[in-house]
């Protein structure tokens, strides 16, 4: 059987200190070390981080994993694209097969963070975005701070949402997974708390604190993976310095009704129709018209290829479990390193400078057919498939999601359903039951607006 880490040996040009490993105690630290390059990830530092995470998992002194960026700017902005781009210039067949490779690994790496069976908090602070997300998004703890910028801009570029996009992104309330994949619209700062992408905020100036604290933690040699997390959540509470003032959740109220009622669709066409009857439509809000306009232009910039593609992804990814998820995206990618959009995408918009329009091809959705799209999604007979690193850790749906994050519509619609009481006591129960929380009481508020009304008791009652 072939080494599953034969991979990861250093190679030719690895930059040694392209990422930091510190100890701390029981907490491990990994900190992207590229800061001129927005800790963009390549295989040089995918390479380093997988050993040591199977280092970790086996060493009973390694209780705690954090990631997080070196310098002011950045998390991790995402793989680094624009040297694949131009492999594939250079020589199609290296290039495919560079790529190929790439992915491989960082795809590999995502998925052992998915399933990783000890503590991985991921610090969200700067920019988040592509690669970024892979590292991050599948952590059990996502912490959110005011220079949080979450976005995935694959679209833009001719790809498409990868690193697990197919898994997280379907799974988020609503249809704001679609909006986000399509638009590449950007959450920033508490919004990512607010939309599910991280699970706590707190303000960047204690993220060093609050290592230190994490450091003094001790558990007990029984206490599983759940167990461990709570104690973990309660000690991030202890760092809360409040909200941002006058900072209320922005994928709420009538554009979040907006959001659902246009991105239901399972067609782009059938998308941008919606987008322009609430544009059209005089009896839509004028920021609603606003926002539909701006939607409208931001999909015409879009490649029609990873529209259409990414459209598909977002409905059949929410039936995947974490394994089928990136060996699913794996073939995907392959099968956009050979197509035009992603070289044409990646040197218009991140090597030319300044960035330029890309010409896609084909450049219309109508020239997009369906046997297109089912192209990207065929595996053929005999293709390998993705080596995974972890056996038997996968699931349907993140196990931690419930405990560790903001309350979800469903669970508020549960407590709704289950007994009639006013809002007043709804907020403060659910509230109570986070431990107070900080963005509970936000979220649930904007939940009832959107979703309740009030009967003849003054009770509340979910509409629907």
């Amino acid at each position: 059987m072939p080494d599953p880490y034969a991979d990861f040996a250093e190679q030719p040009g690895d930059d040694p200190d392209d990422v930091i490993f510190n100890t701390l105690y029981g907490v491990r630290t990994i900190q992207l070390n590229r800061p001129k390059k927005y800790n963009a990830l390549n295989g040089s530092m995918i390479r380093k981080i997988i050993p040591r995470l199977k280092e970790y998992e086996k060493s009973a002194l390694a209780s705690v994993i954090v990631i997080g960026g070196a310098g002011p700017k950045a998390f991790c902005a995402g793989g680094d694209v624009s040297q694949l781009a131009k492999d594939i210039a250079d020589d199609d067949d290296a290039g495919q097969a560079s790529s190929k490779s790439y992915f491989g690994l960082e795809y590999k790496l995502d998925h052992l963070i998915a399933t990783y069976p000890k503590p991985y908090i991921a610090y969200l602070d700067g920019i988040t975005m592509g690669g970024g997300v892979g590292l991050s998004v599948h952590a059990p703890i996502r912490i959110a701070t005011e220079n949080t910028n979450f976005a995935m801009p694959e679209c833009g570029i001719g790809f498409f949402p990868d690193v697990g996009g197919s898994f997280f992104l379907p799974r988020l309330e609503g249809y704001v997974g679609t909006y986000l994949a399509l638009t590449s619209e950007s959450l920033k700062g508490v919004q990512a708390l607010y939309a599910g992408v991280a699970t706590h905020y707190i303000d960047s100036s204690v993220l060093s604190n609050l290592t230190a604290r994490l450091a003094e933690l001790i558990f007990n040699d029984y206490d599983n993976l759940h167990t461990r997390l709570r104690i973990i959540d309660r000690t991030i509470e202890e760092f809360n310095t409040g909200l941002p003032p006058n900072e209320l959740p922005l994928l709420a109220g009538n554009l979040r009704l907006g959001i659902d009622h246009c991105f239901r669709h399972d067609t782009v066409e059938q998308i941008i129709s919606a987008l322009e009857g609430e544009r059209d439509s005089p009896s839509t809000p004028p920021q609603i018209k606003d926002w539909a306009k701006n939607t409208l232009d931001k999909l015409s910039e879009k490649s029609p290829t990873s529209l259409k593609v990414t459209l598909r992804q977002m409905r059949v990814g929410g039936h995947w479990n974490t394994a089928e998820t990136f060996n699913r995206e794996y073939h995907i990618a392959a099968k956009f390193m050979q197509h035009p959009d992603f070289v044409n995408g990646v040197s218009a918009r991140l090597i030319h400078k300044p960035p330029r329009k890309a010409q896609w091809d084909p450049p219309t959705l109508a020239e997009v057919s369906n046997e297109d799209v089912d192209g990207f999604f065929k595996v053929a007979e005999g293709e390998e498939s993705l080596r995974l690193l972890t056996q038997g850790l996968d699931y349907d749906r993140y196990p931690y999601e419930r405990d560790l994050g903001l309350p979800r519509e469903e669970h508020i619609e549960q407590v709704v359903r289950e007994k009639a009481r006013r809002k007043e006591e709804l907020v403060k129960l659910l509230v109570e039951a986070k431990e107070g929380k900080i963005g509970v009481r936000e979220k649930v508020e904007e939940v009832l607006a959107r979703r309740s009304g009030v009967n003849q008791e003054g009770n509340v009652v979910w509409k629907g």
